[in-house]
């Protein structure tokens, strides 16, 4: 496991003010003040947990291109087929996975393709599972050309806590499947916008792990 580079600026950062902190604390309270125990204590816990959210496990993939695998870790809250108005103006299978705080917020390629549409949006925050957050919240929509007959979306989600979303996808660049997409900070939604004709290996409520879990293969 290593720690993922989105997370360096704000642990040093932490770590500074989290450090001051306790040595402000410990010069305006008697030394052995109950309360200094418990800010350190609370600031080991803190930090340690920060570090952990910014975890990136090691996880090795086979690549196979009749399999659509996960963006993300988390759960899946929400399948259903959708008018997709963005860029494919057609009918489409959304699969929705929630990140909670506690789960690896790294994205994933769920597929090998060409990148061929990016775009940011600026939005609200709404829960990450409200059904209007897909259209509402901060979020990223990239569309992927697996070959001649088959695109899929990945729209990233910002939800209640999370304020940025990271995306390394250009458009005219290939990504390769299990490569990182980018990264959803602090709590966040992962939907797929698949062809509607696809064979499903999910179902709502199903934990699913990004780039391990299968989440659909091609007819």
């Amino acid at each position: 496991m290593r720690i993922h580079k989105e997370g360096y600026g704000i642990l040093l950062k932490l770590l500074f003010l989290l450090v001051v902190a306790n040595i402000i604390l410990f010069s305006l309270l008697p030394s052995g003040h109950l309360f200094i125990l418990i800010f350190l204590v609370f600031s080991i816990v803190l930090y340690l947990f920060t570090v952990w959210f910014f975890r990136v496990p090691a996880r090795s993939i086979e690549p196979d291109t009749n399999l659509i695998f996960s963006p993300a870790d988390g759960r899946i809250v929400a399948i259903e087929e959708v008018e997709e108005r963005e860029y494919f103006n057609d009918r489409r299978l959304q699969v929705s996975v929630f990140m909670s705080p506690l789960n690896v917020h790294v994205n994933y390629f769920p597929v090998k393709g060409l990148v061929q549409f990016y775009r940011y949006h600026a939005g609200d925050y709404m829960v990450a599972w409200h059904p209007k957050a897909s259209s509402k919240n901060e979020r990223t929509t990239v569309v992927i050309k697996v070959n001649e007959h088959s695109s899929l979306l990945v729209r990233q989600i910002a939800g209640a806590v999370a304020r940025r979303i990271v995306c390394y996808a250009k458009t005219g660049k290939e990504g390769r499947q299990g490569e990182e997409l980018g990264f959803i900070k602090f709590g966040s939604r992962v939907d797929l916008l698949l062809p509607p004709d696809v064979n499903l290996k999910v179902k709502p409520g199903d934990k699913v792990y990004g780039k391990t879990s299968v989440i659909a293969t091609f007819n």
